[in-house]
């Protein structure tokens, strides 16, 4: 289900739950700003994602509904609403929703979603501008 677009007023405050409410596919990162050669993402996701790492940049996740689980190699993080992590560059993981979870992201313009790891799960950030 996609909703259209509310006209974007000059200085105006992005309303994450409205560009949520814009999109219903997991796994596929939307573009809702830029910062500086940085991306601002929001997603949603549902079940198992693959291992994979970005062997040049970290990459912050911060929960904005649900429970994310990111696993690493020596342990996972479990993230609640409000809550981020910074997954250092190289770090291998793989982010695990056992319901739909929302959240932000902010990593470098044009990385792969997938990271290392590439497949049919790999999407390019789509703008909702």
């Amino acid at each position: 289900m996609t909703q259209p677009k509310a006209p974007k007023a000059p200085n105006a405050p992005i309303d994450l739950a409205r560009q949520l409410a814009r999109f219903d596919e997991h796994w596929a990162p939307k573009k809702i700003a830029g910062l500086n050669d940085y991306e601002v993402k929001i997603v949603k996701v549902k079940g198992e994602f693959v291992w994979h790492h970005h062997e040049d940049t970290d990459e912050l996740f911060l929960v904005l509904s649900g429970r994310l689980t990111i696993r690493l190699r020596d342990g996972d993080v479990v993230l609640g609403p409000g809550e981020l992590y910074v997954v250092p560059r190289g770090a291998e993981h793989c982010p695990v929703a056992e319901e739909e979870t929302a959240f932000l992201l902010l990593e470098p313009a044009g990385v792969p979603n997938t990271g290392s790891a590439g497949g049919p799960l790999t999407r390019a950030a789509e703008s909702l501008d």
